[in-house]
Formats: structure tokens, sequence, C-alpha cells
């Protein structure tokens, strides 16, 4: 998968899923703080990250992860081990 399919499903289940504007989402926008996911919204992450990619996210890999960019850097980390 490329970086811009990554970056595609991301952003569309941002949107379609937890209802973020898509004006917020850009690569340098912060997780918390400009987009505005919260905990409860994290959980709903987890289970969308595993249908989408097959995965299942570590909270303790998450920690350095600020950015919408950083996010899918990590998505795209996983991938492509």
């Amino acid at each position: 998968m490329t970086r811009q399919e990554i970056e595609e499903k991301v952003r569309n289940f941002l949107i379609e899923d937890l209802e973020i504007e898509e004006e917020k989402i850009f690569d340098d926008a912060k997780l918390k703080e400009d987009i505005g996911i919260d905990s409860l919204d994290f959980v709903d992450i987890v289970v969308i990250v595993e249908k989408n990619f097959g995965f299942k996210i570590k909270p303790e890999e998450m920690q350095g992860v600020v950015t919408y960019s950083q996010f899918c850097d990590y998505i795209e980390s996983k991938l492509n081990k």
C-alpha cells in the first residue's frame, strides 16, 4: 500500500467514522489539539485501523505520535514490516 493510499484511508475514516471536519486534517495537525481526537475516539481508531489495515495498534508504540503525518508514518511502518 502506498503512502497516498494510507493517507486517503486515514482521512476517510476520520471524516466518515469520527465526523472530523476535513479542513482540520493536514500533515502537521496535532491529533488531540487540532483534530480533536480524544481517548474515546482513540478506542474507535484502534478498531478501525485493525479493520482497514489488518494490525492492532499498541498504545506504547503511539507514545511519540502527535501529528496526523506521524500517525500515517506509524501505519506505514507497520504495513512495511
